[in-house]
C-alpha cells in the first residue's frame, strides 16, 4: 500500500466535467460518434448532471458500455448534515479517496455554494479549523465545478452563487479556479459578478488575478488593522506588508473595475477593540471597498471566542462614522456544524486520507 500523500490518478484520461461545447463536440468525434452527441453530452454533463456515460440514456447502449469506465469526473457524497436553517455541509470523495468540504446555503430567493479549491490549506491560519489539517494538493477545475452540480442536484434547485471560501486558498491554485469559474459562467450558467473568490493574499497573486480580466466578487481575508497582529493570526502575512497587500488591491480595482472587499473575522479581545476599528478605518480612508465583518465561529482546536452583540455593534458604529461600507456575516448552519472548517474537526475520523490499495 502507498504511503504518499497524494495518490497518483487512477487513469490519465482528462474527465469530461469542465470540457466546453466545442471541446466535448472534438471528443465524441474522436470516438466515432456524430457530432451532434457533443451536444447531448454537454447537456446531460451540465443540465442534468450526469455522473457516468451508462446515465445518458440517449446515447446508443453499446457505446454507454463500452466507454462507462471512462471518468466523467463526479464525486460522492461522503457524508452529509443539515442544519436548521436547511444549510447543507457536504464532505465529497473525490477519485483518489481524497475528502474536501462544500456548503449549500440556501436563502428565501438564492442557493449559494461555498465551494474549496485544496483539499486542505497551507496558510494555517491560527483560528482556522481546516488549516489545522494541513495541505494535501490543489483540486482540479473538473473538481470545483463537481461541488456546484452535488449541490445543485441534492437541494433540487439552480445554484445562483459561488463562492470560493472554502478548503485551501484560491490563489495558490489559478491554473484551476480560472478555468472553473469560466466554466461556471459559461457551462453552468451562473454570472460571473455571481461568484466571489476570497484570499489571505500573497505575493504576484493579485496582479496575476487581475491580468485575467473577470467579472467576479474579490475579497481579501484582512484580519487585523496592523501588520503585528495580521501575522499572529496568519503566519503568511509575514511575507506580504499589509501596504504591499493594500497597493496591489488598488492596482486590481485600477485594472478590473471592480471594488474589493475586505473580510474582518471578529475575535473577541483580539482585534475588535474600538481602538482596532478605528485603525481599520484609518486604512481604509479612500478606498473603493466594502468591509464583511464575520463574527467568530468557534472551534474546539484554539480558544479563540465570538464576541458579544455589544462588541460587534460598537465596531460597526466606529467604521460607519468614519464612512466605511460595512456589513455583518454571521456563519450558517452552526447547529450541523456547517459553518467554515466545523465538519471537519467534528467528522476527522471520517475523513481520514485514504489511500490507494
Amino acid at each position: 500500500m502507498s504511503t504518499s500523500l497524494t495518490p497518483s490518478p487512477k487513469t490519465q484520461h482528462k474527465p469530461l466535467l469542465g470540457q466546453s461545447l466545442a471541446e466535448l463536440t472534438d471528443w465524441v468525434q474522436a470516438q466515432g460518434q456524430p457530432s451532434y452527441r457533443g451536444k447531448q453530452l454537454y447537456q446531460w454533463l451540465y443540465e442534468k448532471s450526469a455522473r457516468s456515460l451508462m446515465d445518458i440514456s440517449v446515447f446508443p447502449k453499446q457505446w454507454r458500455e463500452q466507454m462507462q469506465d471512462y471518468p466523467v469526473g463526479r464525486s460522492q457524497i461522503h457524508y452529509s448534515s443539515t442544519a436548521s436553517d436547511k444549510t447543507r455541509k457536504y464532505l465529497l470523495k473525490l477519485s483518489d479517496g481524497l475528502i474536501i468540504e462544500t456548503v449549500g446555503i440556501p436563502s428565501q430567493k438564492r442557493l449559494t455554494v461555498c465551494v474549496s479549491s485544496q483539499v486542505g490549506c497551507a496558510m494555517d491560519c491560527d483560528f482556522c479549523a481546516t488549516g489545522k489539517g494541513g495541505f494535501v494538493r490543489n483540486l482540479q477545475a473538473h473538481e470545483i465545478i463537481d461541488q456546484v452540480l452535488t449541490v445543485q442536484e441534492d437541494f433540487d434547485q439552480r445554484v445562483s452563487n459561488v463562492v470560493f471560501m472554502g478548503m485551501g486558498e484560491p490563489l495558490l491554485n489559478l491554473p484551476a479556479v480560472v478555468p472553473a469559474v469560466h466554466s461556471l459562467n459559461q457551462d453552468v450558467g451562473i454570472g460571473q459578478r455571481s461568484l466571489t473568490i476570497s484570499t489571505v493574499g500573497l505575493p504576484k497573486k493579485i496582479q496575476q488575478l487581475a491580468q485575467e480580466k473577470l467579472q467576479v466578487t474579490f475579497a481579501v481575508s484582512l484580519h487585523a488593522p496592523n501588520q503585528a497582529l495580521r501575522e499572529q493570526l496568519i503566519p503568511s502575512a509575514k511575507h506580504y506588508p499589509l501596504h504591499a497587500l493594500l497597493a496591489d488591491c488598488r492596482d486590481y480595482i485600477n485594472t478590473t473595475g471592480r471594488r474589493v472587499t475586505f473580510e474582518y473575522v471578529l475575535l473577541a479581545e483580539v482585534n475588535d477593540f474600538p481602538e482596532q476599528a478605528l485603525e481599520l478605518s484609518r486604512m481604509l480612508k479612500g478606498f473603493q471597498t466594502h468591509v464583511n465583518l464575520i463574527p467568530y465561529n468557534p472551534i474546539a482546536e484554539v480558544d479563540y471566542k465570538r464576541p458579544n452583540s455589544e462588541r460587534i455593534q460598537a465596531f460597526v458604529d466606529i467604521l460607519q462614522k468614519h464612512h466605511i461600507t460595512v456589513s455583518v456575516r454571521y456563519s450558517r448552519g452552526l447547529g450541523a456544524d456547517a459553518a467554515c472548517g466545523q465538519l471537519r474537526a467534528t467528522q476527522k475520523n471520517e475523513q481520514a486520507v485514504v489511500m490507494p490499495s
